[in-house]
């Protein structure tokens, strides 16, 4: 864990920078649930989830902004027998992810114990770069200089 108050002291402009730092150092130790971060192509990516034990009904995703939040809640059941080990975990838990602007949720698909989460990049085409053509001009004007 680090400590930025002395860079707050000394800078302007750059507290998101530091929040973003301390939020990555918080969910740094978070190992549940496990996750990976898959680039399919230029402009799409999928991220996947373990979530064993959890179904459709007891993970929400939410895209608010540049966040996308990933949360699951197992609903209590009621216990049939004895439980002797339980090595499954069913804990509660949140996952969230930083996406850069642009970044589109596209959907979610839950297979197998994992949920695969599709993201696209939208770029607007106002924002894409664009080649500029250079004309030429077909008549030049002469100036006329006259002789001091």
């Amino acid at each position: 864990m680090f400590d930025f108050t002395p860079l707050y002291r000394s800078s302007v402009g750059f507290d998101r920078l530091f929040q973003r730092l301390d939020e990555a150092a918080a969910t740094e130790n978070q190992a549940y649930p496990p996750y990976n971060i898959e680039r399919l192509g230029e402009n799409e990516y999928r991220i996947t989830m373990a979530v064993a034990g959890f179904g459709p009904a007891d993970v929400n995703i939410e895209a608010k902004g540049n966040t996308l939040t990933v949360t699951g809640k197992k609903a209590d059941k009621p216990a049939v027998g004895d439980m002797l080990h339980q090595g499954i975990a069913a804990r509660g838990f949140e996952r969230r992810f930083q996406l850069a602007d642009h970044v589109e949720v596209k959907g979610a698909d839950m297979d197998n114990g994992l949920l695969h989460i599709a993201l696209e990049r939208r770029v607007p085409e106002a924002l894409k770069p664009r080649q500029i053509t250079i004309g030429t001009t077909s008549k030049l004007k002469a100036v006329d200089s006259k002789a001091a």
